[in-house]
């Protein structure tokens, strides 16, 4: 694959050293495996049990052709259409495998996303978790180096409320459908993509990223002394 575009920026042969988990394939999930793929990553594991449906497609990566097809062999097929020779393993649903390397989470469930956390605190094979929640104009990427305990017990404490709470905070249709637009899931996955590398290349890594994507605000903040810092 020709990374003219970027090589002497970002260098996934050279830069990335350990593999990339994606759990979830919906709007977030999806868009964090094209852009790594147009990136020139080598390598995914992508997990998901959901198959696509008509109404996926305002704002997750797949095609009409696409539907009825399970998200995670959809998304291969994506993937290996921009570079043939990534390589993707798909997993199913997680269900507690062994992860390394870094962890994306997109998942709907947040009590699925603080038990994966909690259960792989002490997993010393990770090194960063990046976890990406959306309305429906605004969202919040959270992320953390996995050596820092401080970062990690901070990443874990933003989770501290159940399905249904944050489903009440979400804007839903008449109907009850979750309300949701392609420029919030573009913009908070570029967000988070861009601390990813910038955790590659520099060890800078942004524990907190507010945003809304149609107030045009971006709101940043580390972890210093115990305190967030803009």
């Amino acid at each position: 694959m020709n990374l003219n575009k970027h090589l002497e920026f970002f260098n996934p042969i050279s830069d990335i050293k350990k593999p990339i988990h994606i759990i979830g394939c919906g709007a977030v999930g999806s868009t964090i495996a094209e852009m790594l793929t147009r990136m020139g990553v080598e390598k995914l594991n992508i997990y998901d049990f959901d198959i696509v449906t008509a109404h996926n497609l305002a704002n997750q990566m797949f095609d009409y052709g696409d539907i009825t097809e399970k998200k995670e062999l959809a998304l291969r097929d994506i993937c290996q259409d921009i570079n043939p020779d990534i390589e993707i393993k798909n997993h199913g649903a997680y269900t507690d495998q062994h992860l390394a390397g870094y962890i994306f989470l997109a998942v709907d469930n947040i009590e699925l996303r603080k038990k994966i956390c909690t259960d792989n605190k002490a997993n010393s094979s990770i090194k960063a978790v990046f976890d990406f929640r959306m309305r429906l104009t605004d969202a919040q990427h959270y992320a953390a180096d996995w050596s820092n305990s401080k970062q990690v017990d901070n990443l874990i404490n933003t989770m501290q409320f159940s399905r249904e709470e944050a489903q009440e905070s979400t804007p839903t249709s008449a109907c009850g459908t979750s309300l949701n637009i392609v420029p919030t899931v573009r913009m908070v996955v570029s967000l988070g993509l861009a601390n990813f590398i910038n955790f590659i290349k520099k060890k800078e890594l942004k524990i907190m990223i507010l945003m809304d994507a149609f107030n045009f605000t971006i709101d940043a903040f580390s972890l210093a002394q115990g305190a967030y810092q803009e």
